[in-house]
């Protein structure tokens, strides 16, 4: 562990995006979703017509690398839920996307496996949330096939798309 990963993007986006923890690259840079993760979730985000650059700002539920890369604690993640809600005070979004089930836990805290609540919108507290598979899934199960992870991902965020540029 390196440094505080706090976030990146525009501080003005309608688009949050909530990952997990920071990775090694991410630690090194001291930046959110740079590493594969991140190269992969950019090039999903283009594809599906978002501008990452301009339209959304990510953060972690963690701000800090886990040692040997492992799943926060709930300790950990208890500790650091306050920063995480007054950043989506702060940021005040339209919509969040959160990335696999460490995100859903800690911002819906909805203990179901991610398959049943993945794609789907959910409102809480004036925003829309959905929550995704995490670019790192989609890593380990590369497939393009129809309906395997990464198709189902890009078929997510091309809904986050129309919705968000609906505006």
């Amino acid at each position: 562990m390196k440094r505080l990963v706090v976030g990146r993007g525009s501080v003005f986006a309608d688009l949050l995006i909530i990952g997990e923890a920071p990775g090694l690259q991410e630690d090194l840079e001291g930046k959110p979703y740079v590493g594969k993760s991140g190269k992969l979730l950019n090039d999903l985000l283009k594809k599906t017509g978002i501008d990452h650059e301009k339209d959304v700002y990510f953060c972690n539920v963690i701000k800090c690398r886990p040692p040997n890369n492992r799943k926060p604690t709930n300790k950990e993640i208890n500790i650091q839920e306050p920063w995480l809600f007054q950043q989506i005070k702060l940021i005040d979004p339209k919509f969040i996307i959160l990335t696999g089930s460490t995100a859903m836990r800690t911002v819906l805290g909805i203990k179901d496996p991610i398959s049943n609540l993945r794609g789907k919108w959910i409102k809480k507290d004036g925003r829309e949330i959905m929550t995704i598979f995490h670019p790192s899934y989609l890593l380990r199960f590369p497939s393009k096939e129809s309906e395997k992870p990464y198709d189902l991902t890009l078929k997510d965020l091309t809904n986050v798309s129309s919705k968000l540029y609906a505006l």
